[in-house]
This record gives C-alpha cells, structure tokens and sequence, in this order.
C-alpha cells in the first residue's frame, strides 16, 4: 500500500469512526415509532394519530419513507445497525464530495476534514442524512456533467428526486442545485454569444456547456419538478417546505432551527471554513465555476440563518476550497514506487487504525443505553409501564417522541417535535404552560391533564410541587412525574 493510499484509507476510516453517535435526537423516536405505525397498518397516516391535543389535525408526513426504512433497519439489527448504517450513509456523502474535489489527496483530504467538521454537530440517524447523500449525489452528477458534457449524467437526476421527495422535504435543494448549474450555464452561453460579436476576430473561449447541454439541464429540471408530484402528499410538497421554513415558532425556538453561535466551540470549524474560503480565493485567485458560486452565496446565507443548513453549504464547499489550495499550493502525489518494507508498515497502521475505529464505534454501540436514559426519562417511563395511571400526559417538548416510543398507543402525548403538525400558536400556548404563567392550571384542566412528566428543575414542575390537587409519585436526577389526585 502506498503512503499516498494509506493517507485516503485513513482519511476516511476516522470520518466513520467520528460519524459513530448515540442516538440522542429527540425526534428519532417518533421517526421509528412512524415507520412502525405505517408498516403495521400498511398506510401512510394523513392526520396525528399520536396526540390527543392533536387527534384528527393535518400531518404532512414528508418523511414516509425515510421512516419505513429507518424501522426496517430497527427491527432488522436493532438501534447499533442503525448507528453503523448512518455512519456509512454520512461518510459516503463525503466520498462523493472528496471524489469531486482537486488537489488530492492531502489538499482535498484537508478541506475534506474541516468541512465534516463544520457539521459535526448535526450527525446522527436522522432523515436529514439521507438529504445529505442525496445533494452529494446531485453535485456529483451535475459536476461530471459539467466536465465530460455527457448528457448520461443527468439521467439518474428525476429518479433520485422522486426517491427524494418521499424521504424528506430537503428535496427543494435538490431542485436549487439543478436550477443553479441551468442558470449558470445559460447566462455563460449568453456572455459568450454577446464577446464574440463584439470581438468577431479574437479566439473566445467556449463556455463549459453547449446549447444542446444547457437545453438538456432544462428538461431535467422540469422532469425534477414533475418527480416531486410523485408522493403521498401530491402538489402540497411543493410549498410544505417554505412553510416550515416561515414559521415563526420554529425560527424562536427549535435549536437547529438558530443561527450558529460562533461562541461554541462546535461551530468554530464553520467559521474556520468561512475564513479559509475567503484567504484562498483573495491568494489563489482561480477560477470558480459560476453555479458553485450562486450555489455557495444562497447556501452560504441560509447556512448562517439556520445550523441545520450547514451540511448543504458545506457540500459545495469543500471542492471550492481544494481548488483554490490546489492553484495557490500545487502538491502532487508522488509516482515513486512505494518500498516493500514500507508498504506491509502501512497496512499493519491501516489494521491498528481501523482496530481503534471498531473499539470507538463498539464503545459507542455500547454507550447507548447510557444515552438513553440521561436524555430522556426512561426510569419514569417504566414507572408509567408498571403502575398504569390514568392518562393524558403534559410532557416536555423533546420528551414528546421518546413517549411516543415506549408508551404508544396506550398513551397519547401532549406534543412531541413536529411542530408543523401543532402550529405556532399551540407552541407558544404550550410554552405558557410550561412557563407556570397565569392560568396554566385552567389549560390544564381543559385538556383533561392527569399526568405532567418535566425536568424536575422547570418551571411548572415547582409550581406542582406547591399544589395541593397534584402529587409527585416518582422522580430522579433526570425527571420528575405529577399526578392529579
């Protein structure tokens, strides 16, 4: 094995090894819970059947099929099968960016690097990798299409959309991305048309695309469009994901949904990116392609505005980034025939390294349950199991799909996190609640409440505790349960 191979092995055996998380989204369970409602009834739920605020109220379930598979792959291996498996899905969109990148491997393999870095925070088994894969696919596709002006590039595009559309509502990037290579080729085209008749003698450079190609891209955007019809959901996914994107309740006060605080040192590999972007393009000054470059300004803004975006912006990144390393730092891999001795060295590092990668995903294979119970109430859900008291439940906003997991259908929820399906002002009426402002005791009432399960430290709980109609009748570190007497 040769040092320039050793290097991209290792490269990408750390990136899954890193990609390696507990589950700890909240909405995970509900996503499982979802895939196993539709899988045993053999129907995709068009209304909430697990909240009893909510019973009979409009749900757009976008993610159908990112459910399905994800229960699939549950009741096939269990939650470690899931870990592994969004590990590769991750990596894999990164094999693809990487693949797409100049100036490897070190070059490439460090852009590579700090760009998986910059959306570390949003790993995890969650529909949005899928999203993740599928835009590292389309940017695949559209740029060797760029490049070998092979029309056959474009094919795979309307199918992956219509794979897309039922997997998760990200697929609007989808249609940005196709629509951003359309628009920059056909205002390539015009520049071009309009230098050569004002220079009739000079040589000018052909644009990247041909007409044929530009009209090509047009047709497949227009098949992307029609894809997108082709879900449960029909025409409404067509405006479902602008709808989430205005809603106020969700910008205030859902964490992903937050601009990157640049204070935590989580988001520092972003802004380090930013930065690098800016430094290579002002030193290496090459050329970059003008659909990146829309791509990176609309990405680039909606990045900033929301954490959950930073995955897109950084899938077109990466490979403007390398580029510009490349022109300003031309390394080459060396053609030198790697020694035999140095060749069975790199293979025993290679073992060694992957041997460390499976004790880290075994550790955190291991380290779920742990998980588990540190982030949701799990010891209050198994005293709810044993003692069966009277419902409805009022829970915790992130506890909402845990519930719906372990309680379902003998218990209905209060609210979990699609926040689509209870709307902004079922949010904030929430919130009140929570809060113990005025009158949450009415609200309360009005739902029929017996059961409150909340952090023991939030504020309703204290209120609770100094009620005399309600009863603490279990608690822990993580939790504490209120009945009704």
């Amino acid at each position: 094995m040769s040092t320039t191979r050793l290097f991209i092995v290792l490269l990408f055996i750390a990136l899954f090894a890193m990609t390696a998380r507990e589950i700890s989204d909240p909405d995970f369970w509900w996503h499982l819970r979802a895939g196993q409602y539709m899988v045993e009834n053999a129907t995709i739920p068009h209304t909430d059947p697990f909240t009893f605020t909510a019973q009979g109220k409009a749900w757009v379930t976008h993610e159908w099929l990112s459910e399905i598979f994800i229960f699939g792959v549950y009741r096939l291996g269990s939650l470690a099968a899931l870990i592994i498996l969004f590990s590769g899905i991750i990596t894999l969109a990164f094999a693809l960016t990487y693949a797409r990148s100049k100036g490897k491997p070190y070059l490439a393999g460090f852009a590579l690097l700090l760009g998986a870095l910059a959306t570390a925070p949003t790993w995890g088994v969650r529909p949005q990798m899928l999203t993740l894969l599928l835009m590292s696919a389309f940017l695949f596709l559209l740029d060797r299409f760029v490049t070998t002006r092979e029309n056959k590039f474009l094919f795979p595009l309307p199918c992956l959309m219509l794979l897309w559309v039922n997997l998760h509502s990200g697929y609007a990037i989808g249609l940005i991305v196709i629509g951003a290579y359309w628009f920059a080729a056909f205002v390539e085209g015009i520049v071009f048309l309009v230098r050569k008749q004002r220079a009739k003698n000079s040589l000018e450079a052909e644009p990247a695309l041909s007409p044929r190609n530009t009209r090509a891209l047009l047709i497949v955007l227009a098949l992307a469009f029609l894809a997108v019809l082709v879900n449960p959901n029909g025409a409404r996914m067509f405006i479902y994901p602008f709808e989430t994107l205005t809603s106020p309740a969700m910008q205030r006060y859902i964490q992903e949904w937050f601009s990157p605080d640049f204070h935590q040192t989580e988001w520092l590999p972003f802004a380090f990116l930013i930065v690098s972007l800016l430094a290579t393009t002002l030193l290496a000054r090459a050329r970059v392609p003008l659909a990146h470059i829309l791509l990176l300004c609309a990405l680039g803004l909606l990045a900033l505005r929301s954490a959950r975006n930073i995955p897109l912006f950084v899938l077109v990144a990466i490979p403007v980034l390398s580029a510009q390393l490349a022109a300003w730092i031309p390394l080459r891999a060396s053609n030198t025939p790697t020694p035999r001795p140095l060749r069975i060295i790199n293979r025993v590092i290679v073992a060694v390294i992957a041997l460390v990668a499976l004790v880290r995903v075994a550790s955190v294979l291991v380290n779920q349950t742990n998980i588990e119970r540190e982030k949701f109430p799990a010891a209050a859900v198994e005293w709810i199991q044993q003692n069966r008291p009277a419902p409805n439940i009022y829970n915790s906003y992130g506890w909402g799909g845990y519930l719906i997991w372990k309680l379902y259908p003998d218990y209905l929820v209060y609210i979990d996190g699609r926040a689509d399906v209870h709307g902004d002002a079922f949010i904030e009426d929430f919130l009140e609640i929570y809060r113990a402002s005025a009158g949450w005791e009415n609200k309360l009432a009005e739902k029929d409440v017996r059961l409150v399960l909340l952090e023991p430290d939030a504020p309703l709980a204290n209120a609770l505790a100094n009620d005399a109609q309600w009863t603490r009748v279990f608690s822990d570190e993580h939790s504490a349960l209120y009945q009704k007497k």
